[in-house]
Order: C-alpha cells, then sequence, then structure tokens
C-alpha cells in the first residue's frame, strides 16, 4: 500500500515499499532461487532489468501516445504501468507487469485509462494527508 499511496508517479514511486515487504520478497525470491536452482547470474540479469524496467515504467515522462501504445505490446510502458496506479478498481487490479507486458494481456489484466482520467493514490487509506509522512506510511501494514 505504502508504494501505491503515491499521489504523484516519478522513479521514486518505484522505491517506496515497506521495510518489511522488501525483506519477505527477498526471502520469498532466495527460496524460489534454491528451490529451482537458478543460477546466480540468471537471477542478477532479472534483478537489474527489473529495476531499470521499474523506474522506466514509474518515470514521469510523456513519450508520444503511438510510441507508448507500441511499446506497450512488448514491454511495460509508463502510461500502460500508470494505468495500475489509478486510485479505483478494476484499474488498481490491472497492469502488474513490471519487464514484459505479455503477462497482463494473456491473464486478462490489461486496462487502458486515458491519462487525464487517472487519479494516483489509494482511495481507502483514511488520511490522505499523511500519503508522504514516513512515520505515518510505516504504520500501514499495522
Amino acid at each position: 500500500m505504502i508504494h501505491h499511496t503515491d499521489t504523484w508517479i516519478d522513479t521514486t514511486t518505484a522505491n517506496r515499499h515497506h521495510p518489511g515487504e522488501s525483506v519477505i520478497r527477498f526471502a520469498f525470491t532466495l527460496l524460489a532461487v534454491f528451490l529451482v536452482g537458478t543460477p546466480m547470474w540468471m537471477v542478477f540479469v532479472y534483478q537489474t532489468l527489473s529495476v531499470v524496467a521499474t523506474q522506466f515504467n514509474h518515470a514521469n515522462i510523456a513519450l508520444p501516445k503511438k510510441l507508448d501504445s507500441i511499446l506497450s505490446y512488448i514491454i511495460v510502458s509508463p502510461d500502460m504501468h500508470k494505468v495500475h496506479h489509478h486510485h479505483v478498481l478494476p484499474y488498481t487490479d490491472s497492469n502488474y507487469g513490471n519487464i514484459f507486458s505479455v503477462w497482463d494481456r494473456i491473464f486478462g489484466t490489461f486496462k487502458t485509462l486515458a491519462k487525464e482520467d487517472l487519479v494516483y493514490g489509494i482511495d481507502t487509506y483514511p488520511n490522505p494527508e499523511d500519503h508522504n509522512k514516513i512515520k505515518s506510511l510505516l504504520k500501514i501494514p499495522f
């Protein structure tokens, strides 16, 4: 939820997560790596691509609409991912992809919404004025 409380989407949003979530994500990633036997070079390649893609698809940039649309058939483009940050359903339950957009298309979670209709944040978070106060954000899971 911390990631989604941001009301101004840019590359800082990509790094906005609860520390506890990061620990849990790391533990499950490590478990999967050991269970599947993924070579470390492959993990490093994926993590590198993931960081670059996350910064790109959260970037506050305006690609030409046609270019963004074409890119969204292969990779998660900024306009495509920002729909996921719209504050109400079904848009928050869409465009989950991080690197490749094909997964959202295959699983039916791909959605579009005009830029001018996007409203970022979470409509269920009780105190929108606390969205940028670190103390309040760290309390969210509790």
